[in-house]
């Protein structure tokens, strides 16, 4: 079975590890040091590296060419992924010390008593037994109150690693007692530098202008970019993977077609606007996910026209003033809103149209 991009290309050193450059510098320092705290919380947005974060720091605790209980400890360098037997053990996700759960469907206190039965026992055959809880903040009270006593009084042997995307859910108990490390978004350079490595691995044949748009898709998430590439790859028919490809397959409206829809709206003329959100529809794309789009594009342009460094004319086109973008953005984000509770799918598009062209 071919591997998926984001799992053929999960980062082995922390040497590999994107956007997360305070993380690692961090880590590495305590590695250093000696300072190996019981507890940590990864946070942070979707697809931004804290679960492989984990499994980084679970390789550097008990890398066998590692010896962290000497004063002051060894770290060897390594510049490769290691090769030795609970690194290798680690990469190939057969490791008896590093045990991971998903507390989305391992919530309940039973499974945190498990848990705590298992960190009783010494690690089979490495310096440290660690546990990467995922998705910790769907933990019910009861489990975390359960959590809360084995972090109050963790065995020597046993480090937590809690990851959650949503920090603010998780009890102030239990972040009293983590060393917490947030996460931020990949930047858009960093996933179009990391996809271009890719492609360029995987010889593969991509039209110019299709990696910034993946990038954009992913909304900071560097896995959902690979996830997106390993889709493209599977449907492209042709040599080449085309920007036609991308939009059709990822269901992303071009820029250009947003921008002849503002331009539309801006010169009042409705029923050619209309008939573009029409086709729009017709061609299958999500509504939701177009307004969302067409939203960030707005902005993005309010933006620049705000940072010129010469105030904007008023004989500029409707379309460069920033007044008509605000009105925009507000009744567009009022349209999304209101999707879901419209009998017909591209009516509050419409209705803000029509009042916008008034």
């Amino acid at each position: 079975m071919t591997q998926v991009l984001y799992r053929k290309y999960r980062p082995k050193t922390f040497d590999e590890v994107e956007g997360q450059e305070h993380v690692v510098r961090t880590l590495q320092g305590a590695l250093m040091s000696g300072r190996i705290g019981h507890a940590y919380l990864f946070c942070g947005p979707r697809g931004t590296g804290k679960t492989t974060m984990a499994r980084l720091l679970a390789k550097e605790l008990n890398c066998l060419y590692n010896d962290l209980h000497s004063v002051p400890p060894k770290i060897k360098k390594k510049s490769s992924p290691c090769d030795c037997n609970f690194c290798t053990a680690v990469d190939n996700g057969n490791s008896l010390d590093l045990i991971e759960i998903d507390a989305a469907s391992n919530r309940g206190i039973d499974e945190i008593r498990n848990l705590k039965e298992s960190a009783q026992v010494a690690a089979p055959g490495a310096n440290y037994k660690v546990f990467i809880v995922d998705e910790v903040h769907m933990l019910t009270p009861p489990a975390f109150n359960a959590l809360l006593k084995i972090l109050e009084e963790p065995p020597s042997h046993v480090i937590f690693i809690l990851a959650t995307t949503e920090a603010h859910k998780v009890p102030e108990t239990v972040l009293s007692r983590v060393q917490r490390f947030d996460f931020k978004k990949i930047t858009l350079e960093q996933i179009q530098k990391k996809l271009a490595e890719i492609a360029v691995t995987e010889k593969l044949k991509i039209e110019d202008g299709v990696l910034a748009l993946i990038a954009s898709h992913a909304s900071g998430s560097l896995r959902d970019a690979e996830s997106s590439l390993t889709k493209l790859i599977s449907y492209a028919s042709r040599p080449q993977i085309s920007l036609q490809d991308t939009a059709e397959t990822l269901g992303i409206v071009p820029d250009q077609v947003h921008q002849s829809l503002l331009n539309l709206i801006a010169e009042r003329k409705s029923h050619e606007a209309l008939v573009q959100v029409a086709q729009i529809y017709e061609a299958g794309a999500d509504l939701h996910h177009f307004l969302e789009q067409f939203v960030l594009y707005t902005r993005e342009k309010l933006i620049a026209l705000l940072s010129r460094p010469v105030a904007v004319s008023s004989n500029d086109a409707r379309s460069e003033q920033p007044e008509f973008l605000i009105k925009v953005i507000n009744l567009f984000v009022k349209a999304a809103s209101e999707l879901k509770f419209s009998p017909v799918p591209q009516l509050p598009v419409e209705l803000a149209i029509l009042e916008l062209v008034k």
